[in-house]
């Protein structure tokens, strides 16, 4: 995708950057809302190599993810929180890359939305258990993406997919906590009993 410049940014009203934290390759997809249909600004991933250590390479995903805020300069950053698989290493690692990532956007004042694997599917594709593959197709359809513009990585569609969550959660009405019985309204409400 062609990279927008810094003039070209400001037409959007709000940018959302949806990130796919991982240690060996970290998905990003930025979204920008001119109205009330979401576009694609940019979307990728960055490999890190296997043979650098695993704190250097949280140290480039830090570094990444700046560069991204510095760039894109979104108003919100959408997350996808680790998957809770059996292996444990893994999974501290996944939580490390993801907290560095989100380290990183708030030392930029980035809010952060973190969102499960689940939702996301569901939000994109009406199925939690859905492949990476049919998320991505459903992307390409929900957003008009021709599909040479798709990167090869799956990261970098579940990034664009966490944002799109995170855009689809952020345009819902918020329900109001009201009185669940009589008794609770009366006390919320004394003036207006009598």
């Amino acid at each position: 995708m062609n990279v927008p410049s810094s003039r070209q940014m400001r037409r959007w009203q709000r940018v959302i950057i949806g990130i796919d934290p991982g240690t060996n390759v970290m998905g990003y997809g930025v979204l920008g809302l001119a109205s009330r249909t979401p576009e694609v600004i940019d979307l990728g991933a960055i490999k890190f190599k296997a043979t650098e250590s695993h704190y250097l390479r949280l140290r480039r995903i830090h570094e990444s993810v700046l560069r991204l805020v510095e760039q894109f300069l979104p108003d919100e950053m959408a997350i996808e929180a680790p998957f809770f698989g059996k292996n444990v290493q893994s999974m501290l690692k996944l939580g490390r890359a993801q907290g560095v990532a989100m380290v990183a956007a708030l030392s930029r004042d980035v809010p952060i939305t973190e969102y499960e694997p689940r939702k996301i599917k569901m939000a994109i594709t009406g199925n939690g258990a859905a492949s990476k593959e049919q998320v991505q197709e459903m992307l390409r359809r929900i957003l008009k993406i021709e599909r040479e513009a798709l990167p090869a990585e799956l990261d970098a569609s579940d990034a664009l997919a966490v944002a799109l969550t995170h855009y689809y959660e952020s345009a819902r009405p918020q329900k109001t906590a009201g009185p669940h019985s009589w008794k609770e309204f009366v006390a919320r409400n004394p003036d207006k009993v009598r």
